[in-house]
């Protein structure tokens, strides 16, 4: 079995006065927009959150082809790995998606890829430039929350510290310009971006 977790727990500091998880990209909230697109290539999905946030986000998903799972943040502010850990003990499936809720042009076809590529491995995670995407791969869901565990343990809250501990399969440029694009990977972190997003969708 395949999961998603979506991280939606981030303040949205540079988006300005709204929750980006909510905000409507030409006319559809930005976390139904990455739920909706990888919807068909997972059995399970999960939403990392702050308790203010649940309400919301259930509405923003509301009728959707899934009945979302909430791995509510037990505090507040404590990084983006440890609500990956938070979502990951909600996981019942063997590999998950982890999936950042400001990427609505995630690419169902390079997610499909993904989890095939990270068969008999710990995670498969990309890595376009001299950055791993670490919110957009799949990993093995039991030894990832173990990772992740052992690195908030040491205080270690980097969201690269778990990969440091995986069998990691690294999927370089080669392989995303054959299976995909970049725009897998852009995401929205301002209301510029919202704009530019937007424009995008009404001209495709």
């Amino acid at each position: 079995m395949r999961a998603v977790l979506v991280i939606a727990g981030g303040r949205s500091t540079r988006f300005g006065d709204r929750d980006k998880a909510v905000a409507e990209l030409d006319g559809t909230p930005m976390i139904r927009r990455v739920v909706d697109r990888v919807a068909d290539v997972v059995d399970e999905v999960v939403i990392n959150c702050r308790a203010d946030q649940v309400d919301p986000i259930s509405a923003a998903l509301d009728d959707g082809s899934f009945d979302p799972t909430f791995a509510v943040d037990r505090e507040t502010d404590g990084g983006p790995m440890a609500g990956i850990a938070r979502g990951l003990e909600a996981i019942d499936a063997a590999y998950t998606l982890v999936v950042a809720c400001d990427m609505p042009f995630v690419d169902p076809v390079f997610v499909d890829y993904l989890f095939e590529r990270a068969t008999d491995r710990e995670a498969a995670i990309p890595r376009p430039d001299e950055w791993f995407q670490t919110t957009q791969a799949v990993y093995r869901t039991e030894p990832m929350l173990a990772a992740c565990r052992r690195a908030l343990e040491r205080d270690d809250h980097r969201i690269i510290a778990p990969v440091e501990d995986l069998d990691v399969v690294v999927i370089d440029d080669a392989d995303i310009d054959r299976v995909s694009s970049l725009d897998t990977f852009e995401n929205v972190n301002t209301q510029a971006e919202l704009r530019q997003a937007t424009e995008r969708l009404q001209r495709d």
